[in-house]
């Protein structure tokens, strides 16, 4: 009995810098669109919080 398409479990959506955008559909490059905006707010907040622990210790150290 053959599986149907809906019983295979999908790929993770990811993405590489670079890759070939070609073979990808419309639908395929707006969800990286959003993985990717997702991802940068995610990296913007880590380093917001990295630059705060830093100007921490640097004030503590300073006194």
């Amino acid at each position: 009995m053959p599986m149907e398409d809906d019983d295979k479990p999908r790929k993770k959506v990811s993405h590489e810098i670079g890759q070939d955008l070609s073979l990808l559909s419309v639908e395929e490059l707006t969800e990286r669109v959003a993985l990717l905006k997702t991802e940068i707010v995610r990296l913007e907040e880590a380093a917001t919080k990295k630059r705060a622990s830093r100007d921490a210790a640097d004030s503590f150290f300073k006194s």
